[in-house]
């Protein structure tokens, strides 16, 4: 059973009638670190929207990943709700970065809440817009970027998201997320440690300079 308190916080602009719709057909979940909870491929059968931990989206081309954006708290995932309602394969993957609390919302009840409760469509549509502008600053970084402010970027967002630093993550792991070999990384961070920006250590990836 999905606790109404958390429900209110999670939608505090809902209607109260289709938040007991969702108290009622929504199934709360915990999800471990780690867990593949979507393939490119797969039929969308559930919307989730994170309540506590993070999901990480991203694509995958020839066996390398190209992070497009993570799902925090009280988010959701607009990918999986434009598959799940035009019922089509996904074409993204997503996993948990963090053991991860989700709210799964059934699609077949999305299709009926969106006609008799338009407030739900504001949700989604704001989760659009902060989704194409995260994309639109992901495109820009891959094309203007160089490697080591790319890098750099990338391990701030991580610290910031996670709370952590050091940041425990392997070079290989951070060559995955940005689409590049993890010799790549490996060279660009040291350069970064030279000039004094992070600090490798037994413990992780600390940022020295914000």
């Amino acid at each position: 059973m999905v606790n109404k308190q958390k429900l209110l916080q999670v939608f505090p602009h809902l209607n109260s009638e289709l938040i007991l719709e969702i108290e009622d057909n929504a199934l709360k979940k915990d999800i471990p670190k780690g867990t593949e909870i979507l393939r490119e491929g797969q039929y969308v059968s559930v919307v989730p929207i994170v309540m506590d931990g993070l999901i990480k989206v991203f694509k995958q081309y020839e066996e390398r990943d190209l992070l497009l954006y993570y799902i925090k708290p009280n988010e959701s995932c607009i990918m999986s709700f434009a598959a799940g309602l035009k019922n089509e394969p996904s074409n993204v993957f997503a996993q948990t970065e963090e053991d991860t609390t989700a709210l799964l919302l059934p699609v077949k009840k999305i299709f009926s809440w969106i006609k008799e409760y338009p407030e739900l469509n504001s949700l989604f549509f704001q989760q659009y817009n902060i989704r194409y502008s995260e994309l639109l600053e992901t495109i820009q970084h891959v094309l203007f970027n160089k490697m080591d402010q790319r890098l750099y970027d990338y391990l701030r967002e991580k610290i910031d998201l996670l709370n952590k630093n050091p940041l425990k993550i392997s070079h290989r792991q951070i060559a995955s997320d940005l689409g590049t070999a993890r010799e790549v990384v490996s060279r660009v961070m040291k350069k970064l440690e030279q000039e004094g920006k992070v600090k490798q250590q037994a413990n992780g990836i600390e940022i020295l300079k914000w």
